[in-house]
């Protein structure tokens, strides 16, 4: 796949909350796809290897532990993870290292409108976090739609439109724009 074969969609609904050292990246995305798809895909290690950074050595649609792989080629790394909250097509939230991810699943008509609350000790680092999860949730829609484009992660990312993501949101959220590539 090259880049004249993928253009990035529409910019998601992002907010953020900053707090005592930590932000929270939230990013609200509208898929065509009922919430059963959708968990499937975020708990099945052989769907989350199709669109995400990382995947998992377990199925995660039950609370415990498990360890993260992330998919960069480049940078293949292992951490050790929780699920701290699994209400199957609803509600999946997980730690990975400091960072808390949640993802929020809720009908919308035939679809599934997305929430990612992305909880950081970096809150510098939100808007990179906010162009990578653009990148990998239309990676997400295309696999959904069996249209599968395979994971856009590490430096690839860059050449699929990662850098004017950032700056996208970094502009929505109030940021400065830093021109430090990173996925």
């Amino acid at each position: 796949m090259t880049r004249k074969d993928f253009e990035p969609g529409p910019l998601a609904d992002v907010d953020r909350e900053i707090g005592d050292g930590e932000a929270t990246l939230i990013f609200r995305r509208n898929l065509a796809h009922a919430p059963e798809k959708v968990w499937r895909a975020l708990t099945q290690p052989k769907e989350q290897i199709e669109w995400m950074p990382f995947v998992a050595d377990r199925d995660i649609a039950t609370v415990g532990p498990f360890t993260l792989r992330t998919t960069d080629r480049e940078r293949a790394e292992e951490s050790a993870a929780e699920v701290l909250t699994a209400e199957p097509a609803r509600l999946l939230r997980y730690s990975w290292g400091d960072d808390v991810l949640t993802w929020e699943l809720e009908p919308e008509g035939d679809g599934t409108r997305l929430t990612l609350r992305h909880l950081t000790k970096t809150p510098e680092y939100i808007a990179r976090f906010a162009g990578g999860w653009h990148l990998c949730i239309d990676v997400l829609d295309r696999f959904l739609d069996g249209r599968p484009v395979g994971p856009i992660v590490g430096g690839a990312a860059i050449d699929y439109g990662w850098q004017d993501l950032h700056d996208a949101y970094a502009n929505i959220l109030g940021l400065a724009a830093d021109k430090e590539p990173r996925s």
